[in-house]
């Protein structure tokens, strides 16, 4: 009898320990909303632990993504602003194209904030707002499309190095579909980048990105994306971070980084951090 119950208290511990994370997320954004007269919208894939099995799910951009904030974008008045707190790896090309499409054609500004890595898809997305604000350490990733597991940039090296006959119409029907998506994305990244500088930039800045310049996980700094000529902003809103802290990295048994979660420089753990955003 004592067991079943026990077991039963055991089995809702992660149920309501994911319910009072959902709701200081919600009001952790109601802040952030409150402070910056704004609609707060994020895209944070991390791996939780859910359930009371403790199975991690490593999330990307998926079509649900881009349904859900389509929506919100919807839901919100063309008068108001836009933060979009983007914490993700990168995803479909599809789901990615629709959310950059949808924050570019907002009327009023958007404002994208990257707290640690934005790759892929979610260097797309970044790159449709008006402003991206980053960390110091933050990075954005190259836009090059991948096949399956290959890069599309290097399928069509094979055909430049390979006699044509020694390649497998597999492989070519492979190569085919590369050059039609390196294409393709390229043409969409010259139209999100089209009015924040010249069309010549643009150009330019769209085939570096999506012509596989770079490996696919490369870090594009902050000093970097100024040089681009990009509308970017080092600093971001301590609610920002005070947000990410609610998106735990699943548990383990033996945690692979370790510190005593204290500010060192006089102020208590906490006083909310000081920065520039009002």
């Amino acid at each position: 009898m004592w067991f079943w119950i026990i077991f039963f208290i055991w089995s809702l511990i992660p149920v309501w320990r994911q319910y009072w994370i959902h709701s200081q997320r919600i009001r952790s954004i109601r802040r952030l909303e409150r402070r910056r007269r704004t609609r707060v919208i994020t895209l944070i894939h991390r791996q939780e632990t859910i359930s009371f099995l403790g199975i991690p799910l490593r999330n990307y951009i998926s079509v649900e993504d881009s349904e859900q904030i389509l929506r919100a974008i919807r839901l919100t008045p063309d008068s108001m602003p836009i933060d979009l707190i983007l914490h993700t790896p990168g995803g479909l090309v599809l789901a990615s194209e629709q959310i950059a499409n949808a924050l570019r054609r907002h009327p009023a500004k958007v404002t994208v904030f990257v707290p640690h890595y934005a790759m892929s898809g979610g260097t797309m997305i970044a790159l449709s707002a008006d402003e991206i604000a980053v960390d110091e350490h933050a990075v954005l990733g190259p836009v090059d499309p991948q096949l399956g597991q290959y890069p599309a940039a290097s399928l069509l090296e094979v055909v430049e190095h390979k006699p044509i006959e020694h390649v497998k119409d597999e492989t070519l029907i492979l190569i085919d579909m590369a050059r039609k998506a390196m294409k393709q994305v390229e043409l969409f990244l010259e139209y999100l980048l089209r009015d924040k500088m010249d069309s010549v930039q643009a150009r330019e800045l769209a085939h570096v990105l999506s012509s596989g310049r770079w490996t696919h996980d490369y870090p594009i700094t902050a000093e970097q994306l100024e040089g681009f000529g990009l509308p970017i902003r080092v600093g971001l809103p301590g609610e920002v971070y005070e947000l990410m802290e609610l998106y735990p990295q699943p548990s383990q048994r033996r945690p692979s980084v370790q510190y005593i979660p204290t500010p060192y420089d006089g102020r208590s753990e906490r006083e909310p951090r000081e920065d520039k955003w009002r």
